[in-house]
């Protein structure tokens, strides 16, 4: 399959807002502020860690890459305390479960087709060195479709994650300058405070990135900068290819068809420009949603 990376990228813009519902949906902020996480970044961390059991901060800095350390500590292990990782896991997929059903109301049957096809994708995932794309593995697969249609969206967007950090660590990039770069597109006015790095991290991160040549004096990524990013990206999409490469052309169109207006639909859930990194689906993507066509979106 000679496009693989290609559709490795396509694929992303998909199943990425199906997952993202978690945090941005009122549903999912709602479970974990009933379960007694109260405030976004609580039940943040908790959810998204809590496949890897009641871990402490410095794995989930580690896992995370671009949140400041005390950022992460002042969540873990403090929140462990407030329900262990077997209830955040059930009270992130509850809350997702009830924002999908929302989102996708008429939907049934491309949201069980697309469960079926993700749960596909997801066998026989190669998760080496993918931690979180591994704790979530891991994870027993639900039975009710909307569940499993999140949880394979899930395992795939951090599977894709991890192998998008391993491209910034080969790149000698570390979390802070990470979203130093990407100031271009999302400024630093709402990247930094999402992260919480101080005013003297960011800069020490700019400096960095400047001697580099990487930025520019008005912060901005210089042609080399611009050009490094296009690199990590298309590193992180070979990283995302093999399955695929594994499942072919066909079963990625059939998945692209079920996907459009499901995609669609969660989109509406998300701010743009957002510190996931995904864009508004292209028009494309709706003509293809509309039209029945099976049809992916670049991003």
């Amino acid at each position: 399959m000679e496009n693989a990376a290609d559709v490795a990228r396509s694929m992303w813009t998909m199943f990425e807002p199906v997952h993202a519902v978690t945090y941005f949906a009122p549903e999912a902020r709602a479970a974990f502020e009933q379960a007694g996480l109260r405030g976004f970044w609580r039940g943040y961390f908790a959810g998204r860690a809590a496949p890897l059991g009641a871990v402490k901060a410095a794995p989930v800095t580690a896992s995370f890459y671009n949140f400041a350390p005390p950022m992460v500590s002042r969540a873990l292990p403090a929140v462990w305390d407030l329900v262990p990782p077997s209830e955040a896991l059930a009270v992130r997929s509850a809350g997702a479960v009830a924002a999908l059903s929302r989102l996708l109301a008429g939907l049934g049957g491309p949201a069980r087709a697309a469960a079926g096809l993700l749960t596909e994708a997801v066998a026989g995932l190669d998760c080496a060195g993918r931690v979180l794309a591994a704790a979530n593995t891991a994870l027993p697969v639900p039975d009710e479709p909307v569940a499993r249609l999140w949880h394979a969206a899930t395992v795939l967007r951090e599977h894709r994650g991890d192998g998008h950090f391993a491209a910034l660590l080969a790149a000698d990039i570390d979390g802070c300058e990470a979203l130093v770069l990407r100031a271009t597109d999302m400024p630093r006015a709402q990247l930094q405070p999402l992260r919480g790095w101080t005013d003297a991290e960011w800069e020490g991160a700019a400096g960095r990135l400047a001697d580099r040549g990487l930025i520019g004096a008005d912060g901005l990524a210089t042609p080399a900068g611009a050009e490094l990013r296009a690199a990590i990206e298309r590193a992180t999409d070979a990283a995302a290819a093999r399955p695929w490469s594994r499942l072919g052309p066909a079963f990625a169109a059939e998945l692209a068809g079920v996907l459009a207006p499901i995609s669609l639909a969660c989109s509406a859930e998300l701010p743009y420009p957002n510190p996931i990194g995904v864009s508004v689906p292209a028009r494309t993507l709706a003509a293809s949603a509309g039209s029945g066509r099976q049809a992916g979106d670049p991003r």
